[in-house]
């Protein structure tokens, strides 16, 4: 776990704990309010929810924007609850991920520097997606040298009134931003202009030890 031990001293602003729901490589937007946010909750008593980044992330290829989606199984179909979604083996979307990453990224500034850290997670089978994406945000986490305190929540709430604020549904592929994102490079930038919102390793990839500095 990462404790909040440093946002003071990088001259954060320090908000009330948040509550987001898990995500695959996360948007940018998600990092954001990771960086902003005393402590998080992440929704583990919901149910899997279709077409969001809980199994999908977006990157940049030399073909425009990429949807990277993790195939799933869900054993009580609509019902089941996100910690019990399982990952399907379904076309080999491990390697076929990995690839799609090197392809679009192998030419970034970065690229050779963080490769190694996320390799492993498309080699590596992996049961569940609940699993696999929280041990995937602590690397991420570690790569942006952020330090933030990560719970799951223990049963679902539909309101947290004033308790928490909640962000289950703010980061989301087909709802617009909350905020600006800052602009940075990106390798296909003069072909297609800045695409905001791609996952993190966009950033990570194009900015290395910067990236903090755009989640800001």
């Amino acid at each position: 776990m990462h404790q909040n031990n440093k946002a003071q001293s990088e001259g954060n602003i320090v908000h009330k704990g948040i509550i987001l729901s898990t995500a695959y490589l996360a948007p940018v937007s998600y990092y954001r309010l990771l960086k902003q946010s005393g402590q998080v909750w992440i929704e583990a008593h919901e149910h899997y929810r279709k077409q969001s980044y809980r199994n999908r992330t977006r990157i940049i290829s030399a073909n425009g924007v990429m949807d990277l989606s993790i195939p799933v199984e869900k054993k009580e179909g609509n019902k089941t609850l996100i910690r019990d979604v399982r990952i399907s083996e379904h076309a080999n979307w491990q390697l076929n991920h990995w690839r799609a990453i090197e392809s679009a990224y192998s030419s970034s500034p970065f690229f050779e520097y963080y490769k190694d850290d996320l390799r492993p997670f498309y080699e590596k089978k992996w049961r569940f997606l609940w699993d696999f994406n929280l041990r995937l945000q602590h690397v991420v986490l570690d790569m942006l040298d952020m330090s933030v305190e990560i719970k799951p929540t223990t049963a679902y709430i539909s309101d947290y009134k004033n308790e928490l604020t909640d962000h289950r549904e703010d980061i989301h592929p087909k709802t617009e931003l909350p905020f600006e994102i800052r602009k940075y490079y990106q390798v296909f930038q003069s072909k297609f202009g800045f695409l905001p919102n791609m996952s993190i390793i966009d950033l990570l990839f194009n900015m290395g030890n910067e990236s903090p500095l755009i989640l800001i």
